[in-house]
């Protein structure tokens, strides 16, 4: 016996009935909804995955009875019920495609390619319009396979041949590219567009005012959401396409579409920057109420609830009316949602409205029910981000899925603070920050972390989680509620197997991790919400952390600063390096430096900073610091002799402390390797002298094929001094320029190749990107120097807490401690810094003590001491003459490097 709609048990001879007088009555009926619906509907029971499963045996039994030649009206029949049911608005709409996608697939077994070239095509479009609607497996993939099918599909339909399908396709086609999570967000709205102007070469509004005006929709769709360009524009681009759409759908003659495009319409009168925001707002509502008028929760109960969640949004931030009335209708709008959209039909939009009930309950002071509703969305994208286990692209499924939900654990952060519940607020930050790192660094680091006999016991329950969502998303499960149950079970004992040893994730408590800090150690970590900087300031002092909560003022001289910051690094025109002392003055008072060293105990010498997004991208261990006597000469770096150093997360801090590297003798390093940096000879030929053994890679020797026929996994330290790159735009295309990467001639126009600031043109695969340092073997290594330039950076307008960069490759890779830098780094003073931090380091210094005197000892050494120093470098006298020859140009008490934009771009990441 199978389950049911409902848990009502249903035989499978009742299912196989129902499933002969439906399909009777599509084929009599020529797929008139009029007569199937009514069917439908009566049987709401019997539309569920078992319904799918009796289908593909009904199909095979069928199959086996006709002739040969009948099979193509088996599979029309099976085709028209397929868009019938995958449309139908009742019943579970997870079910309703699922059971359409197995039906299409079917067809598609009879109409190959071969034999039924324009029904094969026909079917193609229609699983790739299920494939973009599907509710189940990974939205991702969904999304890909839909793309793929549409795209099979051109391949018949082609513009001159088949103009109208063509054009549908195209329209299709647009669709999948305006959700599509893989790729650039612009560049897939980009393609969207360009699909829906295709459509619309052929969708004539006076040739076919219906599909016009269906595009139109679509267009609206993907100007709404483009994230290129002008935002006001873009939205009045959208709302001009709604309206036009509007002139053909009207209500008597489209109700459906109609009511679809006031959707669509009042979304876009919500987001409006141009106008009144107040009758923005109300324009929204009018139109969110009109579509309430045809989609009604008995007729439309998934478009009814979609509808509701926009009207909630619209009253949670109206300007007219009482604002208590408006919260109390937005939270009213927000309930009737969630009686649709339930947790186990829809995952993701009961999470998302929830967190809008949330926000509700927050403006309206219930901090409770906010928590609360924050909450049990939180644990539920927890479990969609559990669910993401295949595929080549994980971690930026996942990077995706933190940008989307960023702002649920802002608001959980500030309701947990108005609670005054400190520790926890500390707690969703981690569970925030940084989590593809620490998950990537955990499993790579099993064995050291878990006794042999748990990582036996973990890997075992992964395999099986990993096999049943499989069957899972693949609809191979017998039982559908009993394998969603098991699942849920194996991800318990696996996470509370894991917590037992190190619980960090979900997991993370403030507490356990403060017992793993000493009495000398003080944590800074930042935090920017949408309305403030928060600072936490960690001990083993206090029993909880410190929060110093800045003003919605100062983060936006935050934002100013960091604008004008960028502004002038990417324009030559405005020297920026001139005034970063004033700049980092401004920022150490917008941060409020002064007033966070006040709260960290004096016993307290070593300091860690953990910043948040665009904050990683400053040197802040070298924002001044006023003392007690008034004086602004000193900076961080020398309130802390143990050493300032940085972590992208306490749990990452966490896991990197535990790596045991006490070997360091082991030295690899690459050499100027492009044979165009004057002073990188001296640094790495002086640096090896400190090692033994040692492989040095030199200019044209520093390729990557010799890298990649290096075993680096024997190493203590690793050294690059070459050029370096990072990646704006795709942040995993950032790379370390090796030999043999130069091109000539005009750059090709493939992602494959990038261009550096003296024009010249790399090879990527030449190069070592940080797609590939992720999977590099580094179990010995103490130490990766990165002494190029911006190999600290990360993407600076991200709104993903996710840490992406080359220190992150080279930390999951292995090494405990990382060296890079935040800007574009001279030849010479970058060569002088490294050498006296290697000399520091072996004199059995900390990476981050040593990195830190060094940048003490530049700003302070003058040219006649530097001059003496010089000369007792463990070099021939011939390397060290372009360092004398430099410093001759300077007298005898200056300081040459004394201006922070010759130490400070360095920072030391981990332990």
């Amino acid at each position: 016996m199978a389950k049911g709609f409902g848990d009502k048990k249903i035989s499978r001879q009742a299912y196989i009935k129902f499933l002969d007088k439906v399909l009777q009555a599509t084929e009599e009926s020529k797929g008139n909804k009029k007569v199937v619906y009514p069917l439908l509907r009566a049987n709401l029971d019997k539309l569920d995955e078992n319904l799918a499963k009796e289908l593909r045996r009904w199909l095979k039994v069928r199959r086996a009875e006709v002739r040969l030649s009948q099979e193509s009206d088996i599979a029309a029949v099976i085709g028209n019920f397929s868009t019938l049911i995958k449309n139908f608005p009742l019943g579970s709409r997870a079910n309703n495609i699922e059971i359409a996608i197995v039906c299409y697939q079917n067809a598609l077994e009879i109409f190959t390619r071969k034999a039924f070239p324009n029904y094969w095509a026909r079917a193609q479009i229609n699983l790739g319009a299920a494939y973009t609607d599907r509710i189940r497996g990974e939205k991702a993939q969904n999304l890909e396979d839909a793309i793929a099918c549409f795209q099979n599909a051109l391949e018949i339909f082609q513009r001159d041949a088949f103009p109208d399908n063509w054009a549908k396709t195209q329209r299709n086609l647009g669709a999948a590219y305006l959700y599509r999570i893989e790729g650039e967000k612009a560049q897939n709205l980009e393609d969207a567009i360009a699909c829906f102007q295709n459509a619309l070469e052929i969708y004539t509004r006076k040739a076919f005012p219906d599909d016009w005006a269906k595009t139109q929709v679509n267009l609206g769709n993907a100007y709404r959401n483009i994230i290129e360009g002008e935002k006001t524009q873009n939205l009045e681009d959208a709302i001009a396409c709604y309206q036009n759409a509007l002139e053909i759908f009207s209500r008597k003659a489209f109700p459906d579409d109609w009511a679809k495009t006031q959707v669509n319409l009042g979304a876009a009168y919500l987001y409006r920057i141009e106008g009144e925001k107040a009758q923005n707002l109300e324009d929204a509502i009018a139109c969110f109420q009109n579509a309430l008028e045809i989609y009604t929760r008995k007729a439309f109960p998934d478009d009814w609830a979609k509808t509701k969640i926009h009207l909630g949004a619209a009253y949670l931030y109206r300007i007219e009316g009482e604002k208590a009335q408006n919260l109390e209708d937005a939270i009213t709008c927000f309930q009737n949602a969630l009686e649709i959209h339930t947790r186990k039909a829809f995952p993701d939009n009961w999470a998302m409205t929830q967190m809008n009930l949330g926000i509700a309950y927050q403006y309206a002071r219930q901090f409770d029910k906010a928590y609360t509703a924050f909450q049990t969305a939180i644990e539920t994208v927890e479990s969609l981000r559990d669910e993401i286990i295949s595929g080549s692209g994980i971690e930026e499924y996942k990077e995706k899925l933190a940008e989307k939900w960023n702002k649920l654990y802002l608001h959980m952060v500030q309701v947990c603070l108005e609670l005054g519940e400190i520790n926890q607020a500390l707690e969703y930050v981690e569970r925030s920050k940084a989590r593809n790192l620490v998950e990537l660094i955990l499993t790579r680091d099993f064995h050291n972390i878990f006794p042999t006999e748990v990582v036996t016991q973990l890997q075992q329950l992964q395999e099986q989680i990993a096999i049943n969502q499989k069957r899972l998303q693949t609809g191979a499960a017998d039982d559908r509620t009993n394998l969603v149950q098991r699942l849920s079970e194996l991800r318990k004992q696996r996470n509370d197997l894991q917590d037992k040893y190190l619980p960090i994730g979900s997991s993370f408590q403030f507490q356990q991790f403060q017992a793993t800090l000493d009495e000398d150690t003080a944590i800074i970590e930042f935090y920017l919400t949408n309305e403030q900087i928060l600072t936490f300031i960690i001990n083993c002092h206090s029993q909880q952390p410190i929060v110093l909560k800045s003003n919605s003022e100062n983060l936006r001289k935050l934002e100013r600063f960091k604008n004008g910051y960028f502004r002038a690094y990417d324009n030559p025109k405005f020297h920026w390096q001139r005034r970063l002392n004033t700049r980092l003055k401004l920022l150490a008072k917008i941060l409020r430096i002064d007033e966070i060293i006040k709260q960290i105990p004096k016993q307290c010498h070593q300091l860690v900073l953990i910043p948040h997004r665009y904050l990683h991208l400053f040197p802040l261990q070298a924002l001044p610091v006023t003392t007690q006597a008034g004086d602004k000469s000193q900076c961080l770096l020398d309130y802390f002799p143990q050493g300032v150093r940085y972590a992208p997360s306490c749990q990452l801090l966490q896991l990197v402390q535990n790596r045991e590297r006490p070997n360091f003798t082991k030295l690899f390093a690459i050499q100027n390797p492009t044979n165009d940096l004057t002073y990188t000879d001296i640094e790495v030929e002086t640096i090896q002298n400190y090692f033994n053994p040692k492989v040095v890679l030199k200019k044209q020797q520093a390729t990557k094929a010799e890298i990649n026929q290096t075993s680096l996994n024997n190493f203590d330290c690793l050294h690059f001094s070459c050029h370096g790159q990072f990646n704006f735009d795709n942040p995993r295309k950032s790379a370390l320029v090796l030999a043999g990467a130069r091109l000539q001639g005009t750059k090709p126009s493939s992602e494959r190749y990038i261009s550096l600031r003296d024009g010249e043109l790399y090879d990527l695969d030449k190069c070592l990107t940080l797609e590939t340092i992720f999977t590099l073997n580094l179990k010995q290594c103490r130490l990766v120097t990165l002494s190029a330039c911006e190999t600290g950076l990360i993407k600076p307008n991200s709104i993903s807490d996710e840490y992406i960069g080359l220190p992150s490759g080279f930390l999951v890779a292995g090494s405990s401690s990382v060296v890079a830098s935040l800007w574009r780094v001279r030849d010479l003073s970058t060569a002088f810094l490294m050498i006296k931090f290697y000399q520091n380091l072996n004199s059995g210094m900390s990476v981050a003590v040593a990195l830190n005197q060094a940048q003490i000892w530049m700003r302070n050494t003058t040219q006649e001491e530097l001059l003496k120093w010089t000369k007792d470098l463990p070099v021939d006298a011939e390397s060290k003459d372009p360092f004398q020859e430099e410093l001759d140009w300077y007298n005898p008490e200056e300081k040459p490097f004394q201006d922070p934009k010759h130490w400070a771009a360095f920072c030391a990441i981990g332990q």
